[in-house]
């Protein structure tokens, strides 16, 4: 058999493997059963393309979602790769199904409803199989947090094929998740490759919401090349994307379950196109994205878990290259998220309130974030500080506010525990207002309690008390005591605050925080000529060839088809097809 190295080379491009990809490769032209655990941007696909062209076969891969097959198949192609998607949008399925029998296609995509079904499993008969690669494999654990139960069907389908080589691929799963990816596909337990979680291109920062949308359009003017927004409702996408679109002069669409289907389509396909497009949208869009060029991720809420926060954030930076991820909470988050997990079945409760501790966890610590989303993945070793967070690059400063928070607390109390926070605020800071004087509020020994540096405390104090569920807000918007309250009002538990350092904002051109070689001549004038290739290919850009490549061109100028071959990532079939296109731009550039 061919080295896998040479076909790396000359389908690919690239001159050695990244990370685990060796060792993943290895087990499965070796036939074994594989689990692996690669971060976002680790190159999880090349470890079932490479082997699919070099082995005899086709390679079934069972995906979950329709538009990363066919993100996915525009990239096997470009390569040369003979690739199919067979799924409910193809019209040409009868030719798709003609191509597997009689050996003609390296890659066959799938979803797993379609995978679970007996005409599936009886077409598989027709043909040799060389691979089954189950992607997103955490859907099949009902401990992860995109459990999808026709997962959970793929076991009889995979037990059919015996002889087959199984390889699961994710890049969010805990320990408890990982054991049962392994039980439910059949997995053994030496089979499991972990990569690591560590995605050290992407800067993650947490801060408190004041102006959501003033901070995002600060983050979008700062961070140049496409980006995502999350917000958390379809209301909350419309009205920040229209006020995006008014504000950064950058093109902007809204993404979200309530659109019409064609709608969705079209502005996911325009998003999957740009150089520079921001989409605003609910966590529904993403898994299905294959765009390595993404520069920043916004949170404009609270995401569902560390793990939904890990995988929504890994959208940035596929390529390698620097990106931001900014997270914007606020303690009504938290409160809400409490609420929720009330309304969900009893024996899931405890495991989603470890999941909101741990997010709370990630947003009040001083530390390094990355640490802490490390830990959280079993990575113990992770080093104390990482140099690319918020909290390593501006250490902020952390106080004790034990006290200020006992007078929050006896300000609810007093008042009866049916007031907002901005009521109480009012009280504690001596704001005589007509309804603090019916209440008769203005005799209490709490009003005017707090005074001088302290008042800046009361809001992340109410902020923190919220968080830890100390306080909670009922269903009238009064505040009322959390099962925390009790022991910060008799000194058994400290409320440390975590200030961040005043953020300055920076006028639009100024220097951003991710690196960019817009604005070099003649990286733009490849660019340019990308753009046209890929808009009469009708494929996206990054299709053609990434950011990465052509910065490689800009540098190393090559002149020939052969020094053109040396640049990493210029495979055999880009360079036959694109190779003459990209010397013009050079040699005029000259």
């Amino acid at each position: 058999m061919t080295p896998p190295t040479d076909t790396l080379r000359r389908v690919f491009g690239f001159d050695a493997f990244r990370g685990v990809q060796d060792q993943v490769v290895a087990r499965v032209l070796a036939g074994e059963r594989t689990l692996a655990v690669m971060p976002t941007g680790a190159g999880k696909s090349l470890t079932y393309q490479l082997p699919s062209v070099m082995l005899d076969g086709t390679c079934v891969v069972i995906s979950p979602l329709i538009a990363l097959m066919h993100d996915q198949l525009r990239a096997a192609e470009a390569v040369g790769i003979r690739a199919a998607t067979l799924t409910s949008v193809d019209e040409n399925r009868a030719e798709t199904i003609e191509r597997f029998r009689a050996g003609e296609l390296d890659l066959l995509y799938v979803a797993p409803e379609r995978a679970s079904s007996e005409h599936f499993r009886n077409l598989l008969g027709q043909a040799k199989l060389s691979l089954f690669a189950i992607d997103e494999a955490h859907c099949v654990s009902e401990w992860g947090h995109d459990f999808r139960p026709d997962y959970r069907l793929l076991r009889p389908l995979l037990d059919r094929f015996p002889e087959v080589p199984r390889l699961a691929l994710t890049a969010t799963a805990d320990a408890h998740t990982r054991a049962d990816i392994l039980e439910q596909l059949g997995l053994p337990q030496e089979g499991l490759i972990v990569a690591g979680f560590d995605r050290p291109n992407i800067r993650y920062a947490i801060t408190p919401r004041e102006n959501t949308t003033r901070q995002v359009i600060d983050l979008i003017a700062e961070t140049p090349g496409p980006g995502i927004v999350y917000a958390q409702t379809r209301a909350g996408v419309e009205k920040l994307a229209e006020k995006l679109a008014a504000e950064t002069g950058r093109p902007v669409l809204p993404y979200h379950a309530g659109l019409d289907p064609d709608v969705r389509r079209r502005n996911q396909a325009a998003f999957v196109a740009s150089e520079e497009m921001v989409i605003v949208a609910t966590v529904a869009f993403g898994m299905g994205i294959d765009k390595p060029d993404v520069r920043f991720v916004a949170h404009a809420g609270l995401p569902k878990s560390i793990e939904a926060y890990y995988q929504e954030t890994g959208r940035a930076g596929r390529d390698g290259d620097p990106a931001v991820a900014h997270l914007f909470w606020g303690a009504d988050d938290f409160a809400r998220a409490r609420q929720r997990i009330g309304e969900v079945e009893p024996q899931r409760q405890p495991g989603e309130r470890t999941r909101l501790t741990a997010l709370g966890a990630l947003v009040e610590t001083a530390g390094c974030r990355r640490r802490i989303l490390l830990r959280h993945f079993g990575e113990n070793d992770a080093p104390e500080s990482c140099g690319n967070c918020d909290n390593c690059l501006t250490a902020p400063a952390a106080i004790d506010a034990t006290v200020t928070a006992q007078k929050f607390l006896s300000a609810v109390f007093r008042t009866g525990m049916m007031f907002g926070v901005g009521y109480i605020e009012s009280i504690l800071l001596g704001q005589s207002t007509e309804r603090s004087m019916i209440n008769g509020h203005e005799a209490l020994s709490v009003f005017g309690i707090v005074e001088g540096d302290e008042v800046a405390l009361v809001k992340p104090v109410a902020r923190a008390l919220l968080l830890r569920d100390a306080l909670r807000a009922n269903e009238h918007g009064g505040l009322e005591f959390g099962p925390e309250a009790k022991a910060i009002l008799k000194g058994g538990a400290k409320v440390e605050l975590v200030l961040p350092p005043k953020r300055e904002r920076k006028r639009r051109g100024s220097k951003s925080s991710v690196p960019n070689p817009i604005g070099n001549p003649l990286f733009e004038a490849l660019r340019a000529r990308r753009r046209e290739i890929a808009q009469e290919a009708q494929v996206p850009p990054y299709i053609v060839f990434a950011d990465a490549v052509l910065r490689d061109m800009a540098e190393m100028r090559p002149s020939s088809l052969a020094a053109m071959a040396n640049i990493s990532g210029v495979g055999a079939r880009k360079l036959e097809a694109y190779g003459d296109a990209f010397l013009q731009v050079i040699r005029e550039a000259a």
